[in-house]
């Protein structure tokens, strides 16, 4: 509440903690005379992001926002920066939003998704980070390797270690940092919202740009894709993509290794994160041999994709 109010912003003192893994994110109700109702603060993890690291993803956000694509960007506080200090914490705010989570797409919604992202990568090739993360360089995969060794189940140990190197190699010999642009970075179904237009037609929103990056465009394309049909699939989002942008086709061939370096990425953050007591309720089979299992398994299948 102190952090709202400091913001300029009147809080009833009514909230609501929304579902976040790395930050602390909540649903916050403002006295009535305010030009909103509500508002959604963004408490960022101590230690993990840079001022200049949250500048430029916020920046990122209001470039994509003076152009017209629909993004959530965050507020000017009464600082008159998009970024406050309260207790050693950065917080920022953004407008409440009202969408769903699209639990299947039908008719053309895929070709307006490639029609989205090929917006957000227009403006994103515009400039570059200077701050934020490079994939497959930060964080560095041979750092998060040799972290996970005392996590990996010894009987899987070797596979899972050779399987990475695989795939850590592919990443350093094939995908050129001098190609990458600003990304989504984290481009999930979770994280895109539809709404409702006249004529029963869907907007589609592309939320949570925390983890946006420096990186390939294919990376913002396959964590879309169900796997049930994958080709069709690509081909509908590339087909209204490429109506706005080229899309760089031999990119396709990354994304395999794109899929296993989050694999290993994803297990290094649970492992970095493990002291905070809600991860290991969030992910109870972290420590167990089948866990490490069915990880080697899936790096496995992608490193011999790749050797092939």
């Amino acid at each position: 509440m102190h952090a709202t109010e400091e913001a300029g912003f009147l809080p009833t003192g009514e909230f609501t903690q929304l579902n976040s893994y790395e930050n602390r994110v909540f649903d916050i109700r403002l006295e009535a005379e305010q030009i909103t109702s509500r508002v959604i603060a963004k408490f960022y993890r101590p230690g993990r992001w840079s001022l200049q690291c949250i500048q430029e993803e916020h920046n990122f956000l209001l470039d994509l926002e003076r152009e017209g694509v629909p993004v959530i960007a965050p507020i000017l506080q009464r600082n008159k920066s998009t970024i406050g200090n309260i207790a050693g914490m950065y917080v920022a705010f953004f407008p409440k939003f009202v969408g769903r989570m699209p639990e299947e797409f039908l008719g053309n919604d895929l070709y307006q998704v490639g029609r989205r992202l090929a917006q957000i990568h227009n403006v994103g090739a515009r400039q570059e980070f200077k701050y934020r993360p490079l994939l497959g360089r930060d964080p560095n995969p041979d750092e998060n390797l040799d972290l996970l060794q005392r996590w990996i189940a010894p009987e899987v140990r070797g596979r899972y270690q050779e399987a990475a190197e695989t795939i850590i190699d592919f990443v350093y010999d094939r995908i050129d940092p001098e190609s990458f642009i600003r990304i989504h970075g984290d481009c999930h179904r979770g994280n895109l919202l539809q709404r409702k237009l006249e004529g029963n037609k869907n907007e589609y929103f592309f939320v949570d740009f925390d983890d946006c990056m420096m990186g390939p465009e294919s990376q913002d394309f396959w964590m879309l894709f169900s796997g049930d049909n994958f080709e069709a699939e690509r081909d509908l989002i590339l087909s209204g993509y490429e109506e706005l942008r080229d899309f760089p086709h031999r990119q396709l061939d990354l994304i395999p290794a794109l899929r296993g370096l989050r694999i290993f990425n994803y297990a290094a953050w649970i492992a970095r994160r493990w002291s905070d007591p809600s991860f290991p309720r969030l992910f109870p089979n972290f420590e167990t041999f089948t866990y490490w299992a069915e990880e080697t398994e899936a790096l496995e299948k992608v490193a011999w994709s790749l050797e092939d």
